[in-house]
């Protein structure tokens, strides 16, 4: 009961030294807030207000409706320009996309010669680009099969696509990027704040009266995780409940308790890798270098970014020994798929197994350092 007691109000300390120390605040609360915000609103990948103009030089029926099928809010609305104008028009910037249909284009198809239809792309737009062309590519397409459907000499396809998007029905890059920015910053901040911790204690001197105390290494690094673990998972509740769903009105297929439950088992890791770094760094700037060299790779290659089916074999198979890869895994079937815990307990055991282990290694660490500082 004494180390329990000891451990609490350590820990208690500790979170008026976080509260006290404005920058630290401020960070966690621009992390969790402002920086979600903006990852959800500006990293979009759906294509918005794309320009398009048309060259018509067939003024057809087929022509007309291929036209006006490119709506908002994926296309301006479209813009009639002459052939010769396409070069100089695209060079200045005006059009991201432009749509030349060459003359007697509609005899053509109709009589089955299979004329052919320009698309002009300008590139340096790379999102609108790489999006648009592939839609503009869909609507000349069905607005084409559905003209030669009125002929009876064209056979029908013998079998009709029926396309169905499972959790995400619009395909809204705002529903995947801001919990993932949660995700990102839930390690971010746990590793900082707690190697902070053991920094900050070195650097005022008050390491030495810990040391002075009736206190064990363990007490001491296991009231840095504790509080600054607490500070982060209260910010991950308030993200998710007054963040995404109040201001972004992103819908959360799970349950967010469950997700919590299992944010605090990840952050018993993710705090031990703060302090473990925080005791082989001499000052804040050094710990910040040694959070660039394990924790940004860590957390891109954790499955939040790139699915761990699109790395090399070999790298998949080292990251699934990182229980950050396993906190992605649970945190995506919760939230997006509404997965119980009879799904990701597999998860859930994995990041405590790794994370228990880890945390051995770090107060076995920080218990060392502690021996020779005395």
């Amino acid at each position: 009961m004494r180390k329990l007691s000891n451990i609490f109000w350590l820990g208690t300390k500790e979170l008026r030294s976080f509260m006290s120390d404005f920058v630290l605040l401020g960070l966690v609360v621009y992390s969790f807030s402002l920086a979600v915000i903006s990852q959800a609103e500006s990293y979009s990948q759906e294509l918005h207000n794309a320009s398009i103009a048309f060259a018509d030089e067939d003024h057809s029926e087929i022509s007309h409706r291929m036209a006006a099928a490119f709506l908002p809010p994926y296309f301006k609305p479209v813009v009639q320009i002459q052939q010769r104008d396409i070069d100089r028009l695209m060079n200045a910037g005006q059009y991201t996309f432009v749509v030349d249909v060459p003359p007697n284009f509609e005899r053509d198809l109709l009589a089955g010669r299979q004329p052919g239809l320009q698309i002009n792309v300008d590139a340096t737009a790379m999102v609108q680009a790489g999006l648009g062309s592939g839609y503009a590519q869909q609507i000349v397409s069905t607005e084409i099969s559905d003209f030669l459907s009125r002929s009876e000499t064209i056979v029908q396809p013998p079998v009709n696509l029926a396309i169905r998007v499972a959790f995400n029905p619009n395909v809204t890059t705002s529903w995947f990027s801001s919990v993932m920015g949660i995700i990102n910053s839930v390690s971010m901040l746990a590793i900082v704040l707690a190697g902070a911790a053991i920094v900050r204690e070195r650097e005022r001197g008050t390491m030495d009266h810990l040391l002075v105390m009736p206190l064990t290494p363990f007490e001491i690094a296991m009231s840095k995780i504790w509080a600054n673990g607490l500070v982060i998972a209260v910010a991950v509740a308030f993200s998710l409940y007054l963040v995404v769903r109040l201001t972004l009105g992103i819908p959360i297929a799970g349950s967010i308790p469950l997700f919590l439950v299992g944010t605090v088992l990840y952050l018993f890791f993710a705090t031990s890798v703060g302090v473990f770094l925080g005791t082989v760094a001499r000052s804040m700037p050094q710990l910040g270098l040694l959070y660039m060299l394990v924790a940004v790779p860590m957390n891109q290659l954790s499955g939040s970014s790139t699915p761990l089916e699109s790395m090399p074999p070999l790298l998949a198979k080292i990251m699934e020994a990182s229980p950050s890869t396993h906190f992605v895994s649970f945190a995506q079937s919760i939230l997006y798929r509404g997965a119980g815990f009879g799904v990701v307990w597999p998860q859930f055991l994995a990041v405590t197994l790794i994370g228990a282990l880890f945390l051995g290694f770090a107060v076995l660490r920080f218990r060392s350092v502690v021996a020779q500082a005395m």
